[in-house]
């Protein structure tokens, strides 16, 4: 695809995503990282649904779905003005504006925004530390990227729940020191966890993220999948990685 500088911005760059689509990016604020892509891995879009994509950044996850799935039309929700600026620039750069919109807007007012029981499918790369837990990053736009500023796991799932459709699907990647609570809040609101992926980064390691999906109005019982590891040795990834990439 030829990229011209219309929808380019100074000081940001252009990433292939290796299948036939880019992403704008501007390493000033915020770029996407592996959890994006293995939860657009993680997610099932069937044919005709419509998606949400909560904290949508970049807006790599819905054009991730668009390229992999047979879903309807994905929508990307974002708060902070100029990133949201900068995702709709990258759907009109990939010619996308059929099948993706962003919005602007905050994730606490989705169901305003969108009506409830408007989408068959969630997803959301929500923030994973508590307030000051770890340490905040100076620049603003890391910043609320990486830890609870504008939101709450609660605002996140709270949301979810509002705007999925009875029987819709919820997928969320955290942090696996937060699984209890993430179990106990997507229960309140009648998500009931479904299936689940721990994240490795050597075979040798503990967890440090977790594939969630949670269908809304679900029976209580969950499947566990076998573990994802990241890396074979440093730089190196697995064969499963590099499927998830499309490079294999």
């Amino acid at each position: 695809m030829k990229i011209t500088n219309d929808f380019v911005k100074e000081n940001e760059r252009v990433d292939d995503l290796q299948n036939g689509y880019s992403i704008i990016q501007d390493p000033e604020k915020f770029c996407f990282g592996i959890d994006a892509v293995l939860l657009s891995g993680f997610a099932k879009v069937k044919k005709g649904e419509n998606v949400l994509d909560m904290g949508t950044g970049t807006g790599i996850i819905p054009v991730l779905l668009s390229a992999k799935t047979e879903g309807e039309f994905f929508t990307g929700l974002e708060i902070q003005s100029e990133c949201a600026e900068m995702a709709q620039r990258s759907v009109a750069m990939n010619q996308l504006e059929d099948r993706v919109k962003i919005v602007q807007g905050d994730i606490k007012e989705a169901a305003d925004i969108f009506g409830a029981a408007s989408f068959d499918v969630v997803t959301c790369n929500p923030p994973y530390m508590i307030g000051q837990h770890g340490l905040t990053n100076p620049h603003m736009p890391k910043a609320i990227a990486r830890h609870e500023i504008l939101c709450t796991l609660e605002d996140v799932i709270s949301q979810g729940a509002r705007v999925l459709k009875d029987r819709g699907r919820f997928y969320m990647v955290h942090r696996p020191f937060r699984l209890v609570e993430i179990m106990n809040v997507m229960t309140k609101y009648k998500l009931e966890p479904k299936r689940m992926r721990l994240v490795y980064p050597y075979v040798d390691r503990e967890p440090n993220m977790v594939l969630i999906e949670a269908l809304k109005g679900g029976n209580s019982r969950i499947q566990v999948e076998p573990p994802l590891v990241v890396y074979e040795k440093p730089g190196v990834y697995t064969k499963t990685i590099l499927e998830i990439y499309g490079k294999v």
